[in-house]
């Protein structure tokens, strides 16, 4: 992505808001949008104002870029978020990510819905991802250009574990606190679009995997390249029986996500307000 393309709509994006500067990003996936809402003496600019901002075309995603103060702390949320399986490229879909750091972002919170494999876990849940696995095949982040692009701009590559350390533990200590624990798991994303055949879903936990979606993880490896800490949330809508047959819906998956939200959007505010 060039980076006059990120300059021309960062411009558009400080114009808007009086140069207002961001300190964490928040992408906020499938019924989590309530989160933005929250955002106090926001400012809501639509993707399609943004010049190179990909709309997102999925229920459930509004498709706002959203800035202002959220448990006091300046942040800039993603209000739903543009996926490979709509025909967006990788570094399409990541664009906002990319004005986001560009903004002045240090520190980015993720979110999703997800399909469980673990069968501990349980429809509604919020789970901290803490690791995951590739199985887009096309995301385009792990190709060649995308290292040169990154080292050509002094970035890091990869690390090993993208999730930071310090801020997983710090959202279960105040999961605790809010009364509540916070299990881990690894999430493996997927192309899509589609829901997993039971074939797939036990595919899927041999390779070790306890959730399976369709996005997240071209953000992340992005937001690793770009040096931002990153912090992961994956609801579980509903979790398969690879032995029972059943049929999940999008109604269904933002239903368990708006439910889930009563946990999880003040536990975000919480992990926020310790950046104070």
């Amino acid at each position: 992505m060039e980076q006059s393309s990120i300059t021309q709509a960062c411009q558009v994006i400080a114009q808007r808001t009086s140069g207002f500067q961001p300190r964490v990003g928040l992408i906020l996936g499938s019924g989590l949008g309530l989160l933005a809402e929250r955002i106090e003496n926001a400012q809501r600019i639509p993707y399609g104002e943004i010049p190179g901002f990909p709309e997102s075309r999925v229920t459930g995603h509004a498709g706002n870029f959203v800035l202002g103060f959220l448990s006091k702390v300046p942040v800039v949320a993603m209000q739903g978020r543009a996926h490979l399986y709509e025909g967006w490229s990788a570094s399409k879909a990541t664009f906002p990510l990319r004005c986001m750091h560009a903004l002045g972002i240090d520190s980015v919170i993720v979110s999703n819905a997800s399909g469980g494999i673990n069968p501990r876990f349980h429809s509604g849940q919020v789970v901290l991802i803490d690791n995951h696995i590739d199985w887009m095949n096309r995301s385009g982040i792990n190709a060649m250009e995308a290292d040169i692009g990154a080292a050509s701009q002094g970035l890091p590559h990869r690390v090993g574990n993208p999730y930071d350390a310090g801020l997983l533990c710090l959202a279960e200590q105040l999961a605790i606190k809010q009364g509540f624990s916070l299990a881990r798991g690894t999430y493996l994303a997927t192309l899509g679009p589609n829901y997993e055949t039971r074939a797939e879903y036990r595919m899927f936990a041999k390779l070790g995997a306890d959730m399976v979606g369709m996005s997240t993880v071209p953000e992340v490896l992005v937001a690793n390249q770009l040096g931002l800490k990153v912090l992961a949330f994956s609801i579980v809508t509903n979790v398969a029986s690879p032995d029972v047959q059943s049929v999940t819906n999008h109604a269904e998956v933002l239903d368990w996500s708006r439910k889930a939200q009563s946990q999880l959007v003040p536990l975000i505010e919480n992990i926020l307000a310790e950046y104070r």
